[in-house]
C-alpha cells in the first residue's frame, strides 16, 4: 500500500501552471536613441561596465563595496533565509508526524491495615512511535516548493539588483565628486585672475587714475567667484561622506582618491555603452524585472496550495507501541497499528474558495507590477540615452564657447590697457569665461551620469566576485546556528542572469 501511495503522490497538481506575462513589445524592443549612443564589443562586459572609464580609483570604490557595503550584505543573507524557507518547504515531500513517546510508571497497592510501598509495588513501562504522512496527491507540498524555489530565485534577482544600484550610485557620487574638484579649481582659477584685476583697479584708483566704480566692480566680481569656493569644497566633503558609506565605512576623507596634479579639471568623456547583448534582452535581464518574473511565479504556485484545500487529505497513520510490566507473570506486549485516514473541510468551501481567488488577485497584481516595471525600465533606458545624446551635443558647443570667452577676455584686456573701452567690458569677459568653464565641466558630468544611468536602466553590473556571506558574518552565524551547507554558495548562481521561461518544477 506504502508503495502504491508514493506513486500516487505528487501525480497531481492543482492550480495553474506559470507561464511567463511578457508583452509583444518587449521582446523585440529597440531604440533609437540607445542605438544612436551604444555599440556591440565583448569589452568590457556589461556585468563590469564600469570598466569603460579605466579608472582605478572607481575601481577600487567597487571593490570596496562590494567586499563591505552593508544593503549588499543584508541581501545576501536574505538570499539564505530564502534557501531555509525552500528547506522548510521541502520537507513536506516525508512524513509530516513523527512523535516518540516512552514512560515509566512506578505503582504500589494499599492495603486495608495502611499503604506500604513494598507490598504490591511494580513498575510498568511503555514506549510509543507514531507516524503520519499526508501523501501530496493534490500537489498542495510541490506547489508550496515550487512556490519557495521561485521565492529563493527571486531573492537571487534583488540581490543582484542592489548590485546594480550599488555599482550605480558608487559610480555617480564618485563622478560627482570629481565634477566637484573640477569646478573647484575652475572656480579657483578664475578667483585667481580677478584678485588680480581687482588689486590692479585698487592701485589704479589710489593712483587717481581709475574712479571708484572700477574698484568696486572689481571687487563685487572677484568675492562672488570666491565665495563659490566654499560651496564647492562643502560638495567635496560630502561625496566623500557618501562614498564611505557605500563602501561600508564611516565617514572619512578618503585620501587615497586624490587626484594627481594637474587633473582636478579633467572629467572623461565617454561617448558609447559597450553592451553585449541587444536592449531588449538585457531589459527583460534586469534583476528588478527578473525579481518580478520569479515573484510571479512563486504567487502562481500559492493559488495551487490554496486550491489543493478544496480536495480530501489523504494520510497514512501508523503507531508502533511496547508496553510491560515488572509484575510477575505480566505479559509483554507490542501492538502495530497502521491505516489510511481522510479528511475533508467539506462545510469551509466558502473560506477556501475566497482564499483562492486572494491568492489569483494577488497574482494579477504581481503580473500588472511586472509589466509596468518592465515599461519604467525601457523608459529610464531611452531617458539615459536621450540626455547622452543633448550632453554629447553640447559638449562641441560648450568647447568652442569656453574658447571664445578665453581669447575674449584676452582681447577685452587688451583693449582695456591700451583705453579703448572701459573696465566693464573686462569685467564681462570674466564673468563670460567662468561661466562658460563652469558649465562646460558641469555638462561634462552630466554626460558622464547619463551614461552610468544607462547602463542602471539596462541592468549592468550585477556581478561580484564576493561571496553571499562574508567570512566573518560566516563564522559569527556558524557559532550561533548548525547551517549546514547553506552558507555554501547556491549551485545555480544568479550571475547568469537567467529568468522563469515557464512552469517552476
Amino acid at each position: 500500500m506504502l508503495i502504491g501511495a508514493g506513486c500516487l503522490c505528487g501525480c497531481t497538481s492543482v492550480g495553474p501552471d506559470f507561464h511567463p506575462q511578457h508583452e509583444n513589445w518587449s521582446e523585440h524592443w529597440s531604440s533609437a536613441s540607445i542605438a544612436q549612443v551604444t555599440e556591440q564589443r565583448t569589452e568590457p562586459d556589461v556585468r563590469q561596465w564600469w570598466r569603460i572609464f579605466a579608472d582605478e580609483n572607481l575601481e577600487y570604490l567597487v571593490a570596496q563595496a562590494d567586499a563591505q557595503n552593508g544593503d549588499l550584505k543584508i541581501a545576501g543573507l536574505r538570499v539564505i533565509e530564502a534557501r531555509a524557507q525552500l528547506g522548510i518547504a521541502t520537507a513536506g515531500r516525508y512524513p509530516q508526524l513523527q512523535q516518540v513517546n516512552a514512560d515509566v510508571l512506578y505503582s504500589a497497592r494499599k492495603r486495608s491495615d495502611g499503604f506500604n510501598p513494598r507490598s504490591g509495588a511494580y513498575w510498568q513501562y511503555g514506549v510509543g512511535f507514531s507516524i503520519g504522512w499526508e501523501l501530496d496527491f493534490w500537489g498542495r507540498f510541490s506547489r508550496a516548493i515550487e512556490s519557495a524555489d521561485a521565492s529563493f530565485f527571486a531573492a537571487q534577482a534583488n540581490r543582484d539588483d542592489v548590485l546594480v544600484l550599488l555599482h550605480a550610485q558608487v559610480a555617480d557620487t564618485y563622478f560627482a565628486l570629481r565634477t566637484a574638484q573640477a569646478r573647484l579649481h575652475i572656480a579657483r582659477e578664475n578667483a585667481r585672475l580677478q584678485k588680480r584685476s581687482f588689486e590692479i583697479t585698487q592701485r589704479l584708483f589710489k593712483s587717481g587714475e581709475s574712479d571708484e566704480l572700477d574698484l568696486q566692480q572689481a571687487k563685487t566680481q572677484y568675492l562672488g567667484t570666491l565665495s563659490s569656493v566654499p560651496v564647492f569644497e562643502s560638495q567635496i566633503v560630502l561625496a566623500r561622506h557618501a562614498l564611505s558609506v557605500l563602501i561600508g565605512r564611516p565617514p572619512d576623507p578618503l585620501p587615497e582618491l586624490d587626484m594627481q596634479p594637474g587633473k582636478e579639471g579633467v572629467l572623461p568623456l565617454v561617448s558609447r555603452a559597450v553592451l553585449q547583448d541587444v536592449p531588449a534582452d538585457l531589459l527583460l535581464r534586469r534583476p528588478d524585472v527578473r525579481a518580478a518574473e520569479w515573484q510571479m511565479a512563486a504567487q502562481s504556485a500559492l493559488i495551487g496550495v490554496a486550491e489543493a484545500d478544496l480536495y480530501p487529505s489523504v494520510s497514512l497513520l501508523g503507531s508502533l507501541v511496547w508496553s510491560a510490566s515488572s509484575l510477575t507473570g505480566s505479559p509483554n506486549t507490542l501492538a502495530v497499528v497502521g491505516g489510511p485516514s481522510v479528511t475533508w473541510n467539506v462545510f469551509d468551501h466558502g473560506r477556501i474558495t475566497n482564499n483562492v481567488r486572494v491568492q489569483d488577485a494577488r497574482l494579477q497584481q504581481l503580473i500588472v507590477a511586472y509589466q509596468n516595471t518592465v515599461r519604467e525600465a525601457a523608459r529610464e533606458a531611452d531617458d539615459a540615452a536621450t540626455a547622452l545624446i543633448a550632453a554629447l551635443q553640447r559638449d562641441s558647443i560648450l568647447y568652442d564657447a569656453e574658447r571664445a570667452a578665453r581669447r575674449s577676455l584676452t582681447l577685452a584686456n587688451t583693449i582695456y590697457r591700451e583705453g579703448y573701452s572701459d573696465f566693464q567690458r573686462v569685467l564681462d569677459a570674466q564673468r563670460a569665461l567662468f561661466s562658460q568653464q563652469d558649465a562646460y565641466v558641469v555638462n561634462r558630468g552630466n554626460a558622464v551620469s547619463s551614461v552610468i544611468a544607462l547602463y542602471k536602466a539596462l541592468g549592468g553590473g550585477w556581478y561580484t566576485a564576493q561571496p553571499l556571506v562574508d567570512p566573518a558574518t560566516r563564522m559569527q552565524m556558524q557559532q550561533r546556528t548548525d547551517w549546514g551547507d547553506l552558507l555554501d554558495e547556491p549551485a545555480a548562481s544568479s550571475v547568469t542572469g537567467g529568468k522563469p521561461e515557464g512552469p517552476v518544477q
